[in-house]
């Protein structure tokens, strides 16, 4: 069995998510980072490289979930604003529970669809 921290644990799983997980310019990646403080979310488009839309919880107070459901709602809003519907959701190596569930349910009660 291999053993790792949980640094190398996490990055081995984001590679893993990553290879999988391409955004267009029509269909862009949702990609979530939580750090032990704060939660960003940004649409990308892989094929330019460029960041569409970025939001973070650092000037929200309260709880983390329900702070990060806010910024997905705000990112889906943002996505309709630049007539994007539907986005491939990077959940950047973190399981699926908790703070990266409230983004993407909040990005889903916004309009986005993944």
């Amino acid at each position: 069995m291999k053993t790792g921290t949980h640094r190398e644990k996490r990055a081995h799983r984001r590679r893993r998510v990553r290879s999988r997980v391409k955004g267009t310019g029509i269909r862009p990646r949702l990609s979530v980072f939580r750090s032990n403080r704060y939660v960003w979310v940004q649409l990308i488009n892989d094929e330019t490289g460029h960041t569409l839309a970025a939001f973070g919880t650092r000037d929200l107070s309260g709880p983390r979930t329900a702070t990060a459901a806010t910024i997905g709602e705000k990112i889906a809003g943002e996505a309709r604003e630049k007539k994007i519907s539907a986005a491939v959701f990077d959940r950047g190596g973190y399981r699926y529970h908790g703070i990266v569930k409230a983004v993407a349910e909040g990005a889903r009660a916004g309009g986005l669809k993944f």
